[in-house]
C-alpha cells in the first residue's frame, strides 16, 4: 500500500534551500496510508503551503512530491485530520509541530 510521510522539521526552511529527496528517517516520520490521507486531502485544496521549496508558494499537499507546511497553516490542517480516527498519530505530530512553532515536511507518494 503507498504510504504518505510526515515529519516535524527541525529548522524552518530558507529561501533557496531545495527539499528534493526522500529522507522520512531524517524527520522521525509517521507514516499514513494513502486511502486514509484521501478522506481529507479535498480539505486542504485551499491551504497555502509550500512544494519542495519555500519560493514555490502552492496551494495543497504536493501529493507525488515533498510539501513543506508551515506553523501558519496547521490550525486548518488539524481541522481537516482531527474527527478521523486513523489520523490520531498525524493529528498528534501536527499539535505537536504547531506548539513548537515548527514546520513539517510531507513526502507525498
Amino acid at each position: 500500500m503507498a504510504k504518505h510521510e510526515f515529519g516535524i522539521m527541525q529548522k524552518t526552511p530558507e529561501k533557496g534551500e531545495r527539499f528534493d529527496e526522500y529522507e522520512p528517517q531524517k524527520y522521525n516520520c509517521v507514516s499514513i496510508d494513502d486511502d486514509l490521507l484521501t478522506k481529507v486531502v479535498e480539505r486542504l485544496f485551499d491551504a497555502d503551503f509550500y512544494w519542495h521549496t519555500v519560493d514555490v508558494p502552492a496551494k495543497g499537499l504536493a501529493y507525488n512530491g515533498i510539501t513543506l507546511i508551515p506553523p501558519t497553516s496547521m490550525q486548518g490542517f488539524i481541522n481537516a485530520v482531527e474527527r478521523i480516527p486513523e489520523l490520531s498519530e498525524l493529528n498528534d505530530l501536527i499539535k505537536t509541530a504547531l506548539a513548537q512553532n515548527k514546520w513539517i515536511i510531507h513526502f507525498g507518494i
